[in-house]
């Protein structure tokens, strides 16, 4: 049954008239097109018992049928009114458009309005958000080897930066190289923005490359990750410019046992929590509990951050297909920052990775 058989078989158990998706990447999911509309309205619309639709601005229809979404597509001019429009279409499907499921996590709030303006009796008491967070969980093989292709170019990516390392190159210089050598390859979508940062930067886990330059002897912190078909990889590492100090070699070796030990101990059965907890245990009995600030990790597939988190209190049994990431840091403001991670996928005996790249502490030469 394909995903969006799937949909309509569960907007029929939810006794609805429509469902209206209206995330981006979940109409990709669901039909093969993608397309970020910016201001424009992109719907998918759904029905128990009648054929769906998509609806796009003018401009993206003969880009629907190229990506290969054979069913009736519609598009609308800038100066009309999408919401009558799309009214009218699902009118010609439905006779009782009562009752709507619709994304509660993302769909805007103008739009909620727009829809109880032309269907003034609609209410809306199915949420597909978490449906669709469920359907997409586990994954397919055919899904897993999409995301392993996106494994092998992220660490294409890596070779890429570690190589452009050198003495006064900035952290948006290295970003720049792994882009352009990227693109020349035919990646032509990163899954985010790299990051790379050098020295005490990297203590700030949310932060963006910067016009710093790299100097020797400092720690150099890649997150990175690339769109394969509409599947992500989401990846870090963290390397040596020159010879570390002790004091960042203790952090990384600590970050490393955690990172190492949460992989091996992935399995079907075991919690969420009870995997956070394997690795935050190890950076605190090491002394740095209070610089790992965030989740062990986050669910993978057609987004770099979904549905689960691996973190406390989440007692969601592991099972086979789910596929996160697993990313202890370390960051001390002033100091250093690390922070090492792959996204894995479960199998019915552990987990195993989508990327590659040695984990071990890499001593990149000093240069340039």
């Amino acid at each position: 049954m394909s995903h969006l058989e799937q949909l309509q078989h569960w907007i029929t158990e939810q006794h609805v008239d429509a469902a209206y998706i209206s995330d981006p990447t979940d109409i990709n999911y669901f039909t093969g097109f993608y397309s970020e509309p910016e201001e424009r309205v992109l719907a998918l619309f759904v029905f128990p018992d009648a054929a769906p639709f998509l609806f796009t601005p003018a401009l993206s229809v003969e880009a629907v049928k190229k990506a290969g979404w054979t069913g009736d597509v519609y598009g609308y001019l800038d100066q009309e009114d999408p919401f009558a429009l799309i009214a009218a279409h699902i009118k010609e499907r439905s006779r009782t458009n009562h009752a709507w499921a619709i994304e509660k996590d993302v769909l805007p709030f103008g739009r909620y309005e727009a829809i109880q303006r032309e269907f003034p009796d609609a209410v809306f008491p199915a949420d597909a958000s978490r449906f669709i967070e469920q359907l997409k969980l586990i994954k397919s093989p055919a899904e897993i080897a999409l995301m392993e292709a996106a494994g092998r170019e992220a660490d294409e990516c890596f070779r890429v930066g570690f190589d452009a390392l050198r003495t006064g190159i900035t952290e948006q210089g290295v970003v720049a190289e792994i882009n352009y050598a990227m693109m020349k390859q035919g990646v032509m979508h990163m899954s985010f923005d790299t990051i790379v940062q050098a020295g005490v930067n990297a203590a700030d886990p949310h932060g963006e490359p910067t016009a710093a330059q790299v100097a020797p002897n400092e720690l150099v912190l890649f997150d990175l990750g690339t769109n394969h078909q509409g599947y992500m990889s989401d990846a870090s590492r963290t390397v040596a410019y020159g010879e570390p100090t002790a004091k960042q070699k203790e952090i990384f070796d600590v970050c490393l046992e955690a990172q190492l030990t949460a992989m091996d101990a992935v399995k079907p059965g075991l919690t969420a929590a009870e995997l956070d907890k394997i690795a935050r245990d190890i950076i605190t009995k090491a002394g740095y509990g209070e610089y790992f600030i965030h989740r062990l990790g986050h669910g993978i597939g057609t987004s770099t951050h979904e549905f689960p988190s691996i973190m406390a209190g989440n007692e969601m049994v592991l099972q086979p297909g789910m596929c996160f990431s697993i990313e202890p840091g370390i960051y001390i403001p002033g100091v250093a920052g690390v922070r090492i991670e792959d996204c894995v996928h479960v199998t019915e005996t552990g987990g195993v990775p989508f990327t590659h790249t040695d984990k071990q502490l890499q001593v990149i030469p000093v240069r340039g």
